[in-house]
């Protein structure tokens, strides 16, 4: 297995990288700045320069990789079509080289509530509804694939609270550290069990600690 991660200077990306290195997973990620990427990243992982909205460079990037995990997402700004952009159009591009490059296992982290059109996120330029266009396309794609689907991100990585897991459209509430949004993707690349599912995810404390594999065979 080698994993393409695309994404991987935001803050979700950054801990799946980490995550990937400490299991022996080789890595190459495809940043738009190297020098940020190089600073942020561990020097173990192997760098490509790409832009998901210009296929060649995905092509590029995508070479003797296995996996993919695309942890993208468009950032607050002003511009009414990031989200379309970046989570619809970029991800799309990500899918179809995919495609072409026979890759095992695609990994999409998404986010709770996209079926929600009226939702407030949605006044962020329609990104949860981008989002679940990104998800239907990858679905019908015919590429195996995984979508995470988190609750509210948290940074704290020494909260432990216990994950619960459950199929699409059924959480509607709840919060998460990054660091357990990464090892469930990294989990979902190691576990047969994870393909061709949508799985949402949230941390609670009076959860019952379970492994990945049993919480991946629970959903449907």
């Amino acid at each position: 297995m080698k994993a393409l991660v695309v994404g991987a200077t935001g803050e979700t990306g950054r801990r799946i990288v980490r995550v990937l290195v400490a299991k022996g997973i080789p890595v190459r990620v495809m940043v738009r700045d190297r020098q940020q990427a190089q600073e942020i990243l561990p020097n173990t992982v192997e760098f490509a320069v790409g832009d998901v909205l210009k296929r060649n460079t995905i092509e590029a990037a995508i070479t003797d990789c296995t996996v993919l995990v695309c942890a993208t997402g468009a950032r607050p700004s002003f511009d009414p079509t990031g989200p379309y952009q970046v989570d619809y159009e970029g991800t799309k591009n990500l899918i179809d080289v995919a495609k072409a490059h026979n890759i095992e296992h695609f990994v999409m982290v998404s986010s709770l509530c996209v079926s929600r059109f009226f939702h407030p996120l949605n006044l962020f330029w329609l990104v949860l509804y981008w989002k679940q266009q990104a998800e239907d396309y990858l679905v019908k794609s015919g590429v195996p694939y995984t979508i995470v689907r988190p609750g509210g991100l948290k940074n704290d990585d020494t909260d432990d609270r216990p994950l619960i897991m459950a199929p699409a459209d059924t959480l509607f509430e709840g919060n998460i550290p990054r660091l357990k949004v990464a090892e469930t993707c990294v989990a979902a690349l190691q576990d047969a069990g994870a393909k061709n599912k949508v799985v949402e995810i949230v941390a609670q404390e009076n959860a019952t600690q379970k492994p990945f594999s049993e919480l991946f065979a629970g959903i449907s």
